[in-house]
């Protein structure tokens, strides 16, 4: 695993090496790591129930979806490099908002707590549609099929160790608080530790260099006639860029439930320990390193758009010993098949989608694509809740795994005999360029 990290890693700039380190402390604060464990848990032990975990989790998605395209456009304006900045910033300052909304009571504290979780993911967002123009542009094409499998991977490292050391944090701090399991006190403090490693992540990504979006750009000769052909400087037409966007939301229900519900679902439904359920977490986050990693072996035999078919079709299917057999060790397999494979589909997907755009689009396809997804999370979260109560767990693991089949033959039908024409693309080589710096405002 080291030697396929060591391997990837020399290919990039200084720049992306930077925004790298800061995926990683992400990873290990929110995205997948102690936050993910432990903030539907803090829910619970605050009295709310599924419903209302559900809705509060809505919000921050919603959040999410609506300024996806806002946050592309402040990029293009402002530069990708400040608003990644101003993200960390904002992510912050939302967890510290929790405990302030932890002390309002009645329905003012369910609302403070939502409010501060939107805060979080307001700058989640900025972070995340602006992190992949930012690479793109300080990477060589040559070098980017590994680039987002890097960035899946090193994020799934920091979960892991993120999802252990959250599972145990509670444990460990109720006795020091005098308190117990039961109350959110413990749960509270390992959350805002973790929005305090937000500031080594600004520090250090303070020293990189602004880049323009079309830095780096060359268009290559199309060496592999079963792969779609660089785009060039031509628009992909409205229709399949809006299949693309269908797509990446019935893709990312595959995952949605599982990030939102299922440590509330080994809480509740099973009864688990919360050492337990970051035991588990943390399972499925070291199961998607190597998966990660190894994403652009197999592409390059396969091809991107059969590697994101095939690995939806087995997130599929890990969805059903969850439906059917309501255990921790079932629903762990489960759980780590999704999570693993969803590892492989993501980078796969950028792949091919960031490959069949124009330089132009991708900060609009990204900002799209991540409302996209906030739209299929904040469905999910919502919806999930009022499906738990009426249908239960079972019902809502097999909705779920029916979306996610949709979006992989969506994906195969309409995209597998895609090929852009040669008035699209060039047939020699362009020398790569250096990176440009930009210091400017909107026009």
């Amino acid at each position: 695993m080291l030697r396929l990290f060591n391997s990837s890693a020399h290919l990039f700039s200084r720049n992306v090496r930077l925004f790298l380190f800061t995926v990683f402390l992400v990873g290990f604060c929110f995205d997948g790591g102690i936050f993910s464990v432990l903030f539907n848990l803090y829910l619970l032990r605050l009295g709310y129930g599924a419903e209302a975990v559900g809705a509060i989790n809505s919000g921050g998605l919603l959040a999410f979806a609506l300024f996806s395209l806002p946050a592309a456009l402040f990029g293009n304006w402002w530069g990708v490099r400040r608003m990644i900045l101003v993200g960390l910033g904002v992510m912050m300052l939302g967890v510290g908002l929790l405990p302030v909304a932890e002390l309002w009571g009645g329905s003012w504290q369910q609302a403070g707590l939502t409010g501060a979780y939107t805060v979080i993911f307001m700058g989640m967002v900025l972070y995340f549609v602006n992190g992949a123009p930012f690479m793109l542009a300080s990477t060589a094409p040559a070098n980017r099929d590994h680039l987002f499998s890097m960035q899946v991977g090193l994020m799934a490292v920091a979960a892991f160790a993120g999802s252990l050391i959250g599972g145990a944090l509670p444990g460990l701090f109720a006795p020091l608080l005098g308190t117990t399991l039961d109350s959110p006190v413990p749960y509270r403090m390992p959350l805002l530790l973790a929005g305090l490693l937000f500031v080594p992540a600004i520090l250090v990504l303070w020293r990189s260099q602004d880049v323009a979006a079309d830095d780096n750009e060359e268009t290559v000769a199309d060496k592999e006639p079963g792969s779609p052909a660089p785009a060039g400087k031509e628009a992909l037409p409205f229709g399949l860029f809006l299949l693309l966007l269908v797509v990446r939301t019935l893709q990312v229900a595959g995952v949605a439930t599982v990030f939102v519900f299922f440590n509330v679902y080994l809480d509740t439904h099973l009864q688990a320990a919360t050492s337990t359920i970051g035991l588990v977490s943390a399972a499925g986050r070291l199961i998607a390193v190597p998966v990660a990693l190894l994403t652009p072996v197999f592409t390059r035999r396969f091809g991107n758009l059969n590697v994101v078919v095939v690995s939806c079709l087995i997130v599929t299917l890990g969805y059903l010993p969850m439906a059917f057999l309501p255990t921790v060790g079932a629903s762990a397999v489960g759980y780590i098949a999704i999570v693993g494979l969803s590892a492989m589909r993501y980078p796969a997907t950028m792949n091919f989608s960031m490959r069949i755009v124009a330089p132009s689009q991708r900060g609009t396809l990204n900002g799209a694509g991540e409302m996209a997804a906030g739209v299929s999370f904040t469905a999910l979260a919502l919806g999930g809740g009022y499906v738990i109560t009426s249908l239960g767990y079972e019902s809502l693991f097999l909705l779920t795994g029916a979306l996610n089949l949709a979006g992989a033959l969506i994906f195969w039908y309409f995209f597998r005999n895609f090929r852009r024409t040669k008035s699209e693309r060039t047939a020699t080589p362009a020398a790569p360029q250096g990176a440009k710096a930009i210091d400017s405002t909107p026009v």
